[in-house]
């Protein structure tokens, strides 16, 4: 949080009273990521009374400032930045209304901005009349139509526009960010009153801006928040030294710490996914054993045949199942017991999917189980050498650079076999080549539609029902989707070719086989 809004709201004022009044000495970059701004009341030949510096970080992986008490210019690869600023006085310095960016405006009337958005930050040079005339960091080109009135938003954040929409705050404070969001949301767990949640949010809003600021560690990795949260090191009272100790904490992090912290991060919000995925199952698998059963509504039919009319589209009944009258839909152009056939039909897929969804849910949760014990070993590795070795034998690292496997592709479970599905012709390609040679590889023949994979598992055959199922999702993800039968193309990834030049989504089969399948989606 140490670009929420909140904080820097607090921080602006003492900045202000830091550098109200003083000169812009210089600036200027020894790093390609790091800026130093110096001020001072006045110089004195090499001397500078009363001197302040900024330190502005700007890498990807972290942004932030800090406020060394002195710092030594090197005296080469130093590069002079925002010259027109010399000697210039600053008149004050604001926070941005409802915004994570700071304004110190100058004498001349002109203004530089700290615009503090996470690994987009920049430092912004506006001249006199409002116009960007310098960035810091030139590839945010989209930072040079920046204006200070663009920079202050009015948002409405008043009990009527809390109630307009429905209790929720985050359309009210979208400068919160995640950490913020979430304790917020904690506190209003279980609270459906909108009086009572407006309160717990005004004093959240007090929590925020008492002028208490927190170093703290969230999932390994050092934090500056406004609340309690975490493993606390520090308790502070004023901002600047708070952005001091945040700094320091962060940049002494071991190489150990940076690399468990991302993987722990990465294992937990894979087991959050899964915890999505198994709730979401589970209430399917118990929407279709509470509802009325496919099969107990073909029996009512074929009871009561010869009271059905014909080309009826619905009709009333007796449930003999639960003793109650029942309305059954029906397909106007077929008899009553074709009716019913078509509901036994649907019966068996009903219980093929039933079938699926149990598997499914064994299946996730043993991935579940996998990663918890993935998580907590690596918690307790002490060495990176251990923590990469551990990572590597466990084939963690590729998600370590990038998003899980099941985030980058549509993903099923059935019968302990993962199937993967191309998003798009460009995802597919992606998909295709990231599967291994036994993987098997299918695809609804002659039409465009997505890529399916089954993983293999070695030293087994793929099941028949895993084949048909995977076909299926070929067939519902094509062209073929509303045919009546489909054909789709199954072989081992091996056979598969993508030769130089082709279009997306298209490849070359050496070898194949083909199934007859119902398209059927998820």
């Amino acid at each position: 949080m140490h670009q929420n809004y909140h904080f820097l709201k607090q921080l602006a004022p003492r900045l202000d009273a830091e550098l109200a009044g003083k000169r812009f000495v210089e600036a200027f970059s020894q790093q390609k990521d790091e800026l130093i701004i110096v001020f001072a009341e006045e110089t004195q030949g090499e001397e500078l009374v009363k001197p302040f510096f900024i330190k502005a970080t700007l890498t990807n992986n972290f942004s932030c400032l800090s406020f060394p008490e002195r710092f030594d210019r090197a005296r080469r690869n130093s590069v002079n930045l925002f010259a027109d600023f010399a000697e210039d006085k600053v008149v004050f310095v604001k926070v941005c209304k409802n915004e994570r960016a700071i304004q110190l405006h100058f004498e001349s009337g002109r203004d530089l901005i700290f615009k503090l958005f996470g690994n987009r930050s920049n430092f912004v040079a506006l001249n006199e009349d409002g116009e960007v005339t310098q960035l810091f960091n030139n590839k945010l080109a989209t930072d040079r139509s920046l204006t200070v009135a663009s920079l202050n938003r009015d948002i409405d954040q008043s009990w009527e526009a809390f109630v307009a929409n429905g209790g929720r705050f985050e359309a009210l404070f979208p400068t919160f960010g995640k950490v913020a969001n979430k304790y917020l949301s904690g506190k209003l767990e279980g609270k459906d009153d909108l009086a009572e949640r407006w309160v717990i949010v005004q004093a959240v809003l007090q929590e925020f801006e008492s002028s208490v600021f927190y170093i703290t560690r969230i999932e390994n990795i050092p934090a500056l928040t406004l609340f309690e949260t975490g493993e606390i090191t520090q308790v502070l009272h004023d901002p600047i030294e708070a952005l001091n100790a945040y700094y320091l904490a962060y940049i002494r992090l071991s190489g150990l710490d940076k690399e468990k912290a991302d993987i722990v991060r990465l294992l937990r919000k894979r087991i959050q996914q899964t915890d999505n995925y198994l709730e979401n199952t589970f209430q399917k698998l118990v929407d279709l054993e509470t509802a009325t059963k496919n099969d107990e509504l073909a029996n009512i039919i074929m009871a009561n045949l010869h009271i059905i009319p014909e080309r009826a589209e619905k009709v009333e009944l007796y449930d003999f199942y639960r003793d109650q009258p029942i309305t059954i839909k029906l397909k106007k152009d077929l008899s009553a017991q074709r009716n019913a056939e078509g509901y036994y039909r649907k019966a068996k897929n009903e219980k093929i999917e039933i079938d699926r969804l149990n598997d499914s849910l064994a299946a996730r949760e043993m991935d579940r189980k996998q990663l918890q014990e993935h998580l907590e070993h690596i918690e307790s590795i002490e060495f990176l050498r251990d923590l990469r070795a551990y990572i590597k034998a466990n084939k963690l690292e590729q998600g370590n650079a990038g998003p899980a496997i099941d985030e980058i592709f549509k993903r099923l479970d059935f019968m302990g076999y993962t199937i993967l599905i191309g998003r798009n012709a460009k995802n597919s390609d992606l998909l295709t080549k990231q599967a291994h040679k036994e993987d098997l590889w299918l695809h609804a023949k002659d039409v465009t539609g997505s890529h399916v994979v089954v993983k293999n598992q070695p030293g087994k055959k793929f099941p028949s029902p895993v084949i048909e199922r995977a076909a299926e999702l070929a067939a519902f993800f094509s062209k073929r989707k509303n045919d009546s039968l489909c054909p789709v193309i199954v072989t081992p990834k091996k056979f598969v070719r993508k030769p130089k030049g082709l279009p997306d989504g298209l490849v070359l089969i050496d070898k194949e086989d083909i199934v007859m399948v119902v398209a059927k989606g998820e």
